[in-house]
């Protein structure tokens, strides 16, 4: 396992290295915590193809495809629910497939994302998997990502080996950035991402900057009370497209790995991943939809900062034209309301109301809200 991925986090690389084969004695299972893009995901997915690599005839293939995230013994878990875990989440994923041998290398391997949600909010998820923590497989290794441990169930906490992950800085996002894409953008994307390493480039490539100016039209619309173009269907519609992407993707790797196996094992394999491409879709779909959301509060929160003349802590820096545009004659009060009422939008997303609906009706809401003084 390349120390490169841990340079900045000492408690994590000193755990994580002492465990790594042929003499280390790995954990059955880990809790990876620390804020959003602090790199866990990153080193669990080194940390996996390291204990998958090992024994295999080739190792450096059996690396490398962990690492692209084909290997077959190698189980990503992402929660359909934005709030909670479901038992399906967790019940064939891991707890049923982890009572069955690897299908090619010494362990199966299980990294289950956003694990903080295994608290009171889904008791039944959380008991259904601590019995395979209880008594796992001597094969089996979990790996459970979490931004707040305090929010999982003690009995989980008390099973898992704690590792710490820290946030990286806003220079440091900046810096990443930089070799990428313009200064300004770097900067506005290192600041938009709230600390969160994965969002920051996210927002800078691939579908983030449409995603970024869909919320962006859609804020500036209802700021404007101009919804005539319905622009929350433009927000809907790419949350869509990413869904379907994550899944075909997700689906072409399961594909892509089950050519190599026997019958009854690629059988088991494509139904796996047909289950999980259908979780992956609905998971994209609901963190793009909240993204989007979470960027038209940081976009009202922004329109605030330059009414109260601190531009200083803009997070859109490369949009200060527009910002000051959309602050001129604006109430700072009514544009922290307005903020209030999206975080509101987004946790009735979260509990699975209708999406077009309820962005159709924070549009008006807004608009009625956030109309000039």
């Amino acid at each position: 396992m390349s120390l490169k991925v841990l340079d900045r986090h000492a408690h994590a690389r000193a755990i994580l290295t002492r465990a790594l084969p042929p003499h280390g004695a790995p954990s059955h299972a880990y809790l990876f915590h620390g804020p959003a893009g602090a790199g866990k995901a990153t080193a669990a997915r080194a940390f996996a193809a390291e204990l998958l690599a090992e024994g295999a005839a080739d190792e450096q293939r059996a690396r490398e495809r962990a690492l692209r995230g084909t290997h077959p013994d190698l189980t990503w878990v992402r929660p359909s629910g934005a709030t909670l875990m479901r038992v399906a989440d967790v019940d064939e994923p891991v707890v049923s497939a982890a009572s069955r041998t690897p299908f090619e290398a010494r362990r199966r391997v299980f990294v289950i994302e956003h694990a903080d949600l295994l608290g009171e909010r889904s008791p039944e998820a959380a008991n259904r998997l601590l019995k395979t923590l209880e008594e796992p497989p001597a094969y089996a290794h979990l790996i459970l990502l979490a931004e707040r441990p305090g929010e999982l169930l003690p009995t989980i906490l008390s099973r898992c080996q704690q590792v710490r992950f820290d946030a990286p800085s806003v220079e440091d996002l900046e810096r990443r950035l930089a070799a990428r894409v313009p200064a300004e953008q770097a900067l506005a994307c290192a600041r938009l991402a709230l600390g969160d390493g994965d969002r920051a480039l996210a927002l800078a490539l691939g579908d983030g900057p449409a995603l970024r100016a869909a919320a962006e039209a859609f804020a500036r619309a209802a700021l404007g009370d101009e919804l005539g173009g319905r622009p929350w269907e433009a927000l809907v519609e790419r949350a869509k497209e990413l869904g379907a992407a994550a899944q075909r993707e997700l689906e072409a790797r399961v594909a892509q790995e089950a050519e190599s196996l026997p019958d009854r094992e690629r059988r088991r394999a494509e139904r796996e991943g047909a289950e999980a491409g259908k979780r992956a879709a609905r998971g994209a779909r609901t963190v793009a939809l909240d993204e989007a959301l979470r960027l038209v509060g940081l976009w009202l929160r922004d329109v605030a900062c330059a009414v109260d003349g601190a531009e200083d802590v803009v997070h859109a820096t490369d949009r200060l034209d527009a910002l000051r545009e959309d602050s001129r004659g604006r109430d700072v009060h009514r544009l922290r309301r307005g903020v209030e009422v999206v975080d509101e939008t987004r946790s009735a997303l979260r509990v699975n109301v209708g999406e077009e609906l309820a962005l159709e009706a924070l549009g008006y809401r807004l608009a009625r809200g956030l109309r000039r003084s």
